[in-house]
């Protein structure tokens, strides 16, 4: 779970590339740089993320089964919800219980 600014958004392929500023990490699985690219497995827009639009972004790790491909995944039930100081209180309390 980390809080975002989308730089840039790009097709490639079947798929959408955010390019993604890291502002703050809330609840971390496996290690972020400041900037990291973000996958969406669709073109069609969904979850629609604006560029210059901040978001509290949960996405997960995705490796394929060669080890080849290491990138952050937001799937389609994924969680992406415009940033608003409210979500960032709820993300960090709800962090110091899990």
């Amino acid at each position: 779970v980390f809080h975002g600014r989308i730089l840039a958004r790009r097709v490639v392929g079947r798929e959408t590339r955010y390019e993604v500023e890291v502002e703050a990490r809330y609840r971390q699985l496996f290690p972020l740089v400041a900037r990291e690219y973000l996958w969406v497995p669709n073109t069609c827009g969904c979850p629609s993320l604006l560029e210059g639009g901040e978001y509290l972004l949960m996405a997960r790790r995705h490796v394929n089964h060669e080890h080849t491909l290491n990138r952050i995944l937001l799937q389609d039930d994924g969680y992406a919800r415009p940033w608003t100081p409210r979500e960032a209180r709820l993300v960090r309390e709800a962090a110091r219980h899990c």
